[in-house]
């Protein structure tokens, strides 16, 4: 039987040659100096090679365990030679069915059925999350304890929404692999239940003008990218949706009026009814005010000769992630006391109280429609002229105190 020792002294000559270790098990060395292990064997009456690997790679011990491999196979009336193959075969299926490869199959199948906003949503949340530590891992070999080790992550920075929809996302992409004989168990199934309790209600917004013109301020403080602080004020200011101003393209403020700008904002843009993104009528009127000029103003200079007013940091054909302004009211010390989505509450609470009258011209404001408008003809200049009132009325209330937009364009960390 052979010993390292004896393997490190044998030294290539002028023709290859062979040394055995017993049992079909043996050691070629070529010319080169190459050590290769092969096995011989009979099977079906023919005297056959198994290749199983250089030495030092696969060390002598290995070498031994694949020989014994490979006559449990014999015993078992299959060809080693062809077991092997199949198993490098597994490997590589197994290699070419990762998470990242199965869930990317599953989002071209199912994004048609999303508006567009979504859609970015899903994948987005995927690529952030969730393929850096398991994208890369075959679906079939990701257990339990890995998805709930990622979602405790999102969990602890207090996104627990966030992580309850990313599981959902996990658990159809297992559902595809499955249907499609790629998988064969939903781990992200299993620990719906092991995740951190999510107390349902109404996002945490600041309603009181004076704090919240203290927030604004605090914001313009903190060490971050200008155009995280802008987006932060535009979106004060104009009490649109956090997903439909990151969204922005710039096409829709390249051509405001210099007198009354309003900013059309396309109902495929909007949150409503898939039957309705198509509708021209229900595209929303966001009147915008001087202040909210001014920081548009400044924000083309850092993004302006892109498509997108909001660009991601990385990818600049993709938007800004909404996530972006949230940690950065985080980072102000706000974190359980208002999010990017809360200005809307703080612009309905502190306008209705202060103009109780203009309630239904408020709820406008916010892309409320009324309930009996839902299935019928749908106004979108609505009280329009109150409206560019209104929001002119807003800004000065939430801007007192505020420095200049332009002011911002200092810093450039996000």
């Amino acid at each position: 039987m052979l010993t390292d020792s004896r393997i490190k002294r044998e030294q290539a000559r002028e023709k290859p040659f062979k040394i055995a270790d017993g049992g079909g098990l043996f050691l070629y060395v070529s010319p080169s100096g190459g050590k290769l292990w092969r096995f011989r064997y009979q099977y079906g009456g023919k005297e056959k090679l198994l290749s199983i690997g250089q030495y030092p790679s696969i060390s002598l011990i290995a070498a031994r365990a694949a020989r014994e491999e490979a006559k449990v196979s014999l015993r078992a009336g299959h060809d080693p030679g062809v077991a092997q193959k199949l198993k490098k075969l597994g490997h590589v299926k197994s290699s070419q069915n990762t998470f990242e490869v199965l869930a990317r199959e599953w989002f071209e199948l199912n994004k048609s059925q999303w508006v567009e906003r979504h859609a970015l949503d899903v994948i987005g949340s995927l690529e952030n999350e969730i393929f850096p530590p398991l994208g890369s891992i075959p679906i079939k070999n990701i257990a339990a304890s890995d998805v709930i080790a990622v979602l405790r992550v999102i969990e602890a920075r207090g996104a627990k929404e966030t992580a309850r929809r990313i599981r959902q996302r996990m658990s159809a992409v297992f559902v595809y692999a499955i249907a499609t004989g790629r998988g064969e168990a939903d781990p992200a199934a299993i620990v719906q239940k092991a995740m951190a309790p999510l107390k349902k209600g109404r996002q945490p917004a600041i309603t009181d003008v004076a704090k919240a013109r203290e927030m604004l301020r605090k914001v313009d403080e903190e060490i971050a990218h200008p155009l995280t602080k802008l987006a932060l004020r535009i979106l004060a200011l104009t009490a649109v949706r956090p997903g439909t101003l990151s969204t922005t393209p710039w096409s829709e403020w390249d051509d405001l009026s210099p007198t009354s700008p309003i900013w059309q904002i396309p109902a495929e843009r909007l949150k409503l009814r898939l039957h309705y993104k198509d509708d021209e009528a229900r595209d929303h009127l966001a009147p915008l005010s001087r202040q909210a000029i001014e920081a548009i103003a400044a924000l083309r200079q850092i993004s302006g000769k892109g498509p997108l007013a909001f660009p991601n940091a990385r990818h600049a054909h993709k938007p800004m992630s909404e996530n972006a302004m949230g940690y950065l009211l985080n980072r102000a010390g706000y974190h359980g006391h208002h999010v990017p989505h809360g200005f809307r509450s703080t612009f309905s609470s502190i306008m209705n109280e202060s103009f109780p009258a203009d309630k239904a011209t408020i709820d406008l404001m916010l892309a409320h429609v009324p309930k009996d408008k839902v299935e019928g003809a749908y106004n979108r200049a609505l009280f329009l002229q109150r409206r560019i009132e209104l929001a002119q009325e807003w800004a000065d209330i939430i801007s007192e105190g505020l420095a200049p937009a332009a002011s911002l364009l200092g810093g450039r960390r996000r």
